[in-house]
This record gives C-alpha cells, sequence and structure tokens, in this order.
C-alpha cells in the first residue's frame, strides 16, 4: 500500500519514524515550508518531519497552498492509496479525497471532545483526569469525521501539557500502526461521532494565544489556577506581571487557605517562596522566568531579584 504522511512537529515524527522503521511504503512526505529564522531572517528552519524524512531519502513536498494545482498535480503522481495526518493542517476536499482508501487524521484526544488545535491543553486547564487518542477519516469539518479507533490515556495529577504531549505521541504512533492494518486488511467498521457516548457536554480546543496565555487571578480558585498552569506549561506558557514585567510561570503547588488578599496579590518572604493570591488560597510558583531572563527555581530567582524592592 502506498502512503504519503502529512504532518510537522516532534509530535508528527515519531507516527512517521514507526511507520517507516516498521517497512511501510511511505512514497512521499508533506511537511510546511522551511520558516525563515533569526535576527535578519536570513536562516531557513526545516520542519522536524522534513528533517528527518530527508534523513531517510523520503521525496518532501513544502506546498505553500494546498489548492496550487502544481502542487496537486505533484501530489497525484505518486499514486497514494492512503494518506495520514499527523499534527499538520486543515486539508481541502481536493487533497483529503484524492487517495482511493481515504486520508486519516490521529487527534490528540477522544473524539468528539476536544475538537480544535490544541486539545492536550484543553484538557488539563478544564481538570481531566482522563483524554486519549482518535484516529478518524477527514471530512468536510474540522474533527468531525468518523471514528476508526479510540484508545483512552490518564492525566495524572502532576502532568503537565508536556508530559500528556509525549505519553500520547508514543501511543498515537502505535495507534496509527495499527489504523493502517486495519485499512489495510479492511478490517475496520468507522463510527459516526454522534453514536459514540458522552458523559459530560462538548468542550472545545481552540487555537492558543499570547492573551490567552494570562493568568486571570479574580477568575480562579487554588484548582484552577494550578490547571491552567500545568496545562500551558512548557509551552507557550502561563504568565502573569511582576514589577511592570512579564512572568511567565511553568510549574507551581496549590496552598488552599482563607484570606482576605485581593487576587492577584503577591507576597513572598523575598528568600523561599513566590506566592498569588486565588479567590480561596494562595498559588505558589516554584518554577518562572522573568521577561529577559532564563528560566529558573523560585529559590535562585529570589537570590538575585527580590520583588519587595520594586
Amino acid at each position: 500500500m502506498r502512503i504519503i504522511f502529512m504532518g510537522t512537529p516532534d509530535f508528527a515524527v515519531h507516527s512517521l519514524r514507526t511507520l517507516v522503521e516498521s517497512g511501510y511504503n511511505i512514497v512521499a512526505v508533506v511537511t510546511m515550508p522551511d520558516k525563515p529564522m533569526g535576527r535578519h531572517q536570513d536562516v531557513l528552519s526545516q520542519s522536524a518531519v522534513k528533517q528527518y524524512a530527508v534523513a531517510q531519502g523520503i521525496p518532501v513536498l513544502q506546498p505553500e497552498r494546498l489548492k496550487d494545482e502544481a502542487f496537486l498535480e505533484e501530489l497525484r503522481s505518486y499514486r497514494a492509496d492512503l494518506q495520514i495526518v499527523v499534527a499538520f493542517r486543515m486539508l481541502p476536499e481536493v487533497v483529503w479525497a484524492m487517495p482511493p482508501k481515504g486520508t486519516f487524521n490521529l487527534h490528540a484526544a477522544l473524539l468528539p471532545q476536544y475538537r480544535g488545535a490544541a486539545p492536550i491543553n484543553w484538557a488539563i486547564i478544564n481538570g481531566d483526569k482522563q483524554t486519549g487518542i482518535t484516529t478518524f477519516f477527514l471530512d468536510h469539518d474540522i474533527d468531525t469525521g468518523v471514528v476508526i479507533h479510540r484508545q483512552s490515556v490518564p492525566i495524572y495529577e502532576e502532568d503537565d501539557a508536556e508530559a500528556v504531549h509525549d505519553r500520547l505521541m508514543v501511543l498515537g504512533a502505535e495507534l496509527v500502526k495499527q489504523t493502517v492494518d486495519d485499512i489495510q486488511d479492511d478490517n475496520i467498521r468507522p463510527i459516526p461521532q454522534s453514536e459514540l457516548t458522552l458523559n459530560e457536554p462538548l468542550r472545545p480546543a481552540p487555537k492558543i494565544f499570547k492573551e490567552t496565555c494570562e493568568i486571570q487571578w479574580a477568575r480562579h480558585s487554588v484548582r484552577s489556577a494550578y490547571n491552567f498552569v500545568r496545562g500551558l506549561s512548557p509551552y507557550p506558557a502561563a504568565w502573569t506581571t511582576l514589577g511592570g514585567k512579564q512572568l511567565k510561570v511553568f510549574k507551581t503547588a496549590m496552598q488552599p487557605e482563607t484570606h482576605d488578599a485581593v487576587p492577584g496579590t503577591m507576597d513572598t518572604d523575598g528568600r523561599t517562596f513566590l506566592r498569588f493570591a486565588c479567590t480561596d488560597g494562595w498559588l505558589n510558583v516554584l518554577d518562572l522566568q522573568l521577561a529577559g531572563k532564563k528560566r529558573m527555581p523560585v529559590a535562585d530567582f529570589l537570590r538575585g531579584y527580590n520583588p519587595n524592592r520594586q
């Protein structure tokens, strides 16, 4: 079976590597165009998927526009039976409908929950104890196609977005492999998402922007602030302000207690702890980064910066 793989970041590389090392026939890879980097934008950065594909001698396609006729003609020339999408971009119908066995996507959530660009982040932010991975066939709308396979994955109390990402990346690669095998053997029974039982209302997973990441202290209990921080750690990172500068927060600890402080009030002994008031207690910051500085533990940060003097 001739397969075209589409993806961009490290999350996708694990699935691609698993397929290549298992002997599947990956005839081409589609990924994002190289990005200009550096002060003068004169250095081109290749996606993680491209770097791996080039190292394996797999042809790489990098279209600016997915409806460009030259790209579509080149895509057709590979005569793919199946296309696989892992962490790429929304495909037009002319692309996803091209191969006879269809195009399936790996999504880092238990669809139909958390349709959208940031399912891992939002599951943790919302305090979920479980997430998962889903393979499904693409159709006209985002993340709505019929489900091929789903697998549940726990979210532990101390997990941040990176830990869940890495867990889903490994398990997702195996689910992609299983899905390819079942499609090849005509051993699938796709299920419409409308038929999947849900125990709670649907939650979206929209793209996250810088303003999304600001900690709105007045809206947060200690628990929700703790989940918010770990759901955005280490990237793009939750942030607040300290001394007029942006302070990224990567790791925290909860300290529930009654207090009279206004939410967002900072408190510190200048040596060992730095905490912010929430609606029902304090959130202790354990790992942080002030604008212009490197990331560090709070004790190291306070040795060189006393917020009480600002």
